[in-house]
C-alpha cells in the first residue's frame, strides 16, 4: 500500500521519511493553505459567522501537487503541528482533499525522533473538531476586530493603524506603565552603613531598626541625624548569632513564555529569533550523520514530564555527577490551572545528545538555545543546592545593625544551571570573622546614604511576557507575534532594550480606553481566553461565544462612530534636534507614506521639510534587541552598530533584515543594492556565491582573452590580403 503523510514545514520530511520508510510518501503544506479572504471581512455574520474560506493563491501549485498525491495513495496522513493551528490545517487539507472525516487519519508527533513518529503513526485518531472550532473562533473574532476597529482608527486618527484584540491589551499595559512612571512621585528615605572589626576582620552591616528586632524605616535627614547622635560613643555588641541551611529549588523547565524569557535575559533573543530556532531545533538536525529532532514540541505551557525522560535523567545524572546530586525523592512540577497541558514540557529528545556532542551539527544561535534548553530541563531534576547562611544582629544602645555571609554547601543543580533574573540583586555579602553571641565588636563608621524611591520600570521583551502569561493574555504561539505587532505598527519604540510607547501609542490607547472598554480590559481578555479554552473542551458552542461577544462590541462602534462624527484625533508631534533652516523652527518627525520625515511646524506658513537622518534603524539588534544606529569607519565606509556597545558589540556591514540564513542560522543582512545575503563570511552560500564569482570572472576573462585574440587574428589576415 502506498500512503502519504502530510506535515506543515518542509524541514521534517527528511528525517519523517527515513524513520517510516519507502512505503511512505512525505509532503509539506507549508503552512495553512486556506485562510479568509484578504480583501474582504470574509465572515457572515447574519448566519452564524460562517468563515468565507478561500484557497491561498499562492499555493495553487502545491494544491495541486497535493490533491494528485493524494489520489495516487491508498491512505492519507495527517500530521501537521499538535496543536489548534495545526488542527485547523489538517481540517482543511481533508476538505480540500475530500476526505474522510471520520477517518482516523490524524497523528501527532511530540518529538521528531524514532520513538516520537512511531507513537504517532500507532496512534491515529479523528481530527479533533472541538481543536478546530476554538482555532476557527480566535481566527474570527481577531478578523471582526481587526477589520471593524481599523477602519474607524484610519477615520478617527490617521489611515494606515490596526487594533487587534490582544495586541491591543499588550500595548495598553505599556501605555499604562508608562503613565505610573509619570504619574510616581519619589520619596525620600535614608539608610546607614556601618563598618566594623573584630580580631583584624573588617565587615559591615546596615542599620535594621529597633534593639528589640522591630524593622524602623528612617524617612529624612532629620531621623538619621538623631540615629547618628545616639549612637555617639555607644559600644557594639553581637545579641544573636543564627546559623541555618538554607535550600535552593531549581526552576522548572521550559514552557514556550519562560523559553522566551530566559533566551531574551541570557542570549538577548527577541522571542521571534528564539522561537524560530526553537522549531528549527524541533524539526531536526543531521546529528552524526542521522537526522534528528533535537527538542519536544515547543509551544506549550505544561510542566509535565514523561516518565521515560524523568529515568533517562537521573541515569545520566548518576553517571556523571554521583547519586548525591538525585534529589531524594522525584520532582513534579504543577502546571497552571489555566494550562492547556496539550504536551510535555521543553525538553531535549535524548539527554545523552549533549551541547558538546551535537556542537558541530549546530549553527551558534541553535546551539546556545539547545545549551540553554537541556541545561534547564537537566538541572530541574536534580538535587536542590545548599547555602551555609550566617546572620549576626548587633545591637547599640536601642538600635540593631544586622549583617550575613552566604556561602555554598552543596551545589546541586546549580553546578549545570542558574535562572536568570530581571532585576539586579546588589545586596553585599561580605565575608564575617568568627563571631558568638556577646562578643564585643569596633565600630569604624556610620555612613548615612540617602536615597529615592524609584518607579517601576519600563517593560522590556521579557518581563512583557511574563505579565501577559500571569494576566491570562494570548497562548504559547501568540507571545512573540504580540510584541513584533506592535513594534511594526509603530505604537512602542525600543529605549535601550525597553518599550516605551510613542504618541501615536498613546492616542489609540487612549482611544480605545475611552470607546471600546472591554476590548483593551485585561481581564475580559484572559476571559474570552478562558472561553476559547472552554470550545476546546468541547463545553461550550463557538458560534454563541462569538456572538455575545459581537452584539456589544457592535454597539459600542456604532456609539462612538455617532458621537464622533467629523472629529479626528491630533497625535502630538515629537520635536527634533534639527532647526528648519528657512525659519529657525525647531522640526517635527512625521509619518508618510514611505516612512518618517521632518517637517517644519510652520505649515503651511514654511513649507520646508527634508528626510529623516538615517542614524537609527528600524530593524532591531539581533543579538540583544537594542536599537542599531548608521555608522561610519575611519575609511569612510557605512556600518550598521548596535547603540548599547560596549555592552553588545553587534557590527555588519548591511542592515539585519530580521531573518536567519536557513544554511546556517547567522544573521541575515540587506546591502545596499537590496541583495540579501548571510554576515557570516564561512557560509556555505557566501562560499557558494565567491566561487560562483570567481568563476565568473575566470569566464569572462577568457571569453575577453579570446575575442582579442580572434580580433587579432582577423588583423594579421587582413593585413595579409592586402
Amino acid at each position: 500500500m502506498s500512503k502519504l503523510v502530510i506535515v506543515e514545514s518542509p524541514s521534517k520530511i527528511k528525517s519523517i521519511k527515513k524513520y517510516l520508510g519507502s512505503s511512505y510518501t512525505v509532503m509539506a503544506s507549508k503552512g495553512h493553505i486556506r485562510d479568509l479572504p484578504k480583501s474582504t471581512l470574509g465572515v457572515d455574520i447574519e448566519h452564524d459567522f460562517r468563515p468565507q474560506y478561500v484557497n491561498m493563491s499562492d499555493k495553487k501549485e502545491l494544491i495541486k501537487e497535493l490533491k494528485a498525491a493524494a489520489a495516487k495513495s491508498d491512505f492519507v496522513y495527517l500530521a501537521t503541528d499538535p496543536d489548534r493551528e495545526g488542527e485547523a490545517i489538517s481540517w482543511h487539507l481533508a476538505q480540500i482533499l475530500k476526505l474522510d472525516m471520520n477517518n482516523e487519519n490524524r497523528v501527532c508527533f511530540n518529538e521528531i525522533t524514532k520513538t516520537g513518529i512511531k507513537a504517532g503513526m500507532a496512534n491515529p485518531q479523528k481530527i479533533n473538531l472541538d481543536l478546530v472550532d476554538a482555532q476557527q473562533a480566535r481566527r474570527v473574532l481577531d478578523r471582526i476586530v481587526g477589520y471593524k476597529l481599523s477602519p474607524f482608527l484610519w477615520k478617527k486618527v490617521k489611515r494606515g493603524l490596526s487594533a487587534g484584540r490582544v495586541q491591543s491589551v499588550a500595548l495598553r499595559l505599556i501605555v499604562d506603565r508608562e503613565r505610573e512612571i509619570e504619574a510616581f512621585i519619589p520619596e525620600e528615605y535614608w539608610s546607614i552603613e556601618a563598618v566594623f572589626a573584630k580580631d583584624n576582620g573588617i565587615f559591615s552591616a546596615h542599620f535594621h531598626g529597633t534593639a528589640d528586632g522591630k524593622k524602623l524605616s528612617i524617612a529624612n535627614e532629620q531621623e538619621v541625624n538623631k540615629i547618628l547622635d545616639d549612637l555617639v560613643g555607644a559600644d557594639y555588641t553581637v545579641s544573636e548569632v543564627k546559623k541555618t541551611k538554607r535550600k535552593i529549588q531549581p526552576a522548572p523547565p521550559f514552557i514556550t513564555s519562560t523559553m522566551q524569557q530566559e533566551a531574551s535575559r541570557k542570549l538577548g533573543y527577541t522571542g521571534q529569533r528564539t522561537m524560530k530556532v526553537a522549531q528549527q531545533l524541533y524539526e531536526g538536525v543531521s546529528v552524526e550523520g542521522n537526522p534528528v529532532g533535537l527538542i519536544t514540541y515547543m509551544r506549550t505551557d505544561s510542566l509535565r514530564i514523561s516518565e521515560e525522560a524523568r529515568a533517562a535523567v537521573n541515569a545520566f545524572v548518576k553517571r556523571e555527577y554521583g547519586d548525591n546530586y538525585l534529589p531524594e525523592k522525584p520532582r513534579y512540577f504543577k502546571s497552571k490551572a489555566s494550562a492547556q497541558d496539550a504536551h510535555e514540557a521543553i525538553r531535549p529528545t535524548d539527554v545523552e545528545l549533549t551541547p558538546a556532542r551535537v556542537r558541530d551539527a549546530l549553527t551558534d544561535e541553535q546551539f546556545k538555545l539547545y545549551s540553554l534548553i537541556w541545561s534547564r530541563f537537566v538541572s530541574s531534576l536534580m538535587a536542590e543546592g545548599i547555602n551555609d547562611v550566617v546572620s549576626i544582629d548587633i545591637t547599640a544602645n536601642k538600635y540593631m545593625f544586622k549583617a550575613s555571609e552566604t556561602t555554598l554547601y552543596f551545589d546541586g543543580f546549580t553546578r549545570l544551571y542558574q535562572e536568570g533574573k530581571d532585576t539586579v540583586d546588589e545586596e553585599k555579602n561580605d565575608k564575617l570573622p568568627p563571631l558568638k553571641k556577646g562578643d564585643a565588636v569596633e565600630n569604624k563608621s556610620l555612613e548615612p546614604k540617602q536615597h529615592f524611591t524609584q518607579p517601576p520600570a519600563r517593560y522590556n521583551e521579557p518581563t512583557l511576557i511574563k505579565a501577559l502569561e500571569e494576566n491570562g493574555i494570548g497562548r504559547p504561539s501568540t507571545y512573540a507575534p504580540i510584541v513584533s505587532n506592535i513594534l511594526s505598527k509603530d505604537y512602542i519604540e525600543r529605549v535601550q532594550k525597553a518599550f516605551k510607547p510613542t504618541a501615536l501609542g498613546m492616542v489609540v490607547t487612549d482611544l480605545l480606553k475611552e470607546r471600546f472598554e472591554k476590548i483593551v480590559d485585561v481581564k475580559f481578555t484572559a476571559g474570552m481566553e478562558e472561553s476559547l479554552d472552554e470550545i476546546e473542551h468541547g463545553n461550550s458552542k463557538w458560534q454563541k461565544i462569538l456572538e455575545d461577544f459581537y452584539n456589544d462590541f457592535e454597539n459600542s462602534l456604532n456609539q462612538a462612530e455617532s458621537e464622533l462624527e467629523g472629529q479626528k484625533l491630533k497625535v502630538p508631534e515629537v520635536e527634533s534636534d534639527e532647526v528648519c533652516e528657512l525659519c529657525g523652527r525647531k522640526m517635527v518627525i512625521k509619518s508618510g507614506r514611505f516612512g518618517k520625515f521632518l517637517a517644519c511646524p510652520g505649515f503651511p506658513e514654511c513649507k520646508n521639510a527634508k528626510p529623516l537622518p538615517e542614524d537609527e534603524v528600524k530593524e532591531p539588534c539581533p543579538k540583544c534587541g537594542s536599537k542599531l544606529v548608521k555608522k561610519r569607519s575611519k575609511k569612510g565606509k557605512t556600518f550598521y552598530a548596535c547603540d548599547s556597545y560596549p555592552e553588545c558589540d553587534f557590527a555588519a556591514p548591511g542592515i539585519p533584515t530580521g531573518e536567519v540564513c536557513e544554511t546556517c542560522g547567522s544573521f541575515m543582512l540587506k546591502g545596499t543594492r537590496g541583495r540579501t545575503y548571510c554576515i557570516n563570511s564561512d557560509c556555505p552560500t557566501r562560499v557558494e556565491g565567491r566561487e560562483k564569482a570567481a568563476a565568473k570572472k575566470k569566464t569572462t576573462a577568457k571569453r575577453s582573452t579570446a575575442k582579442k585574440s580572434t580580433t587579432k587574428k582577423s588583423a594579421s589576415k587582413g593585413k595579409k590580403d592586402e
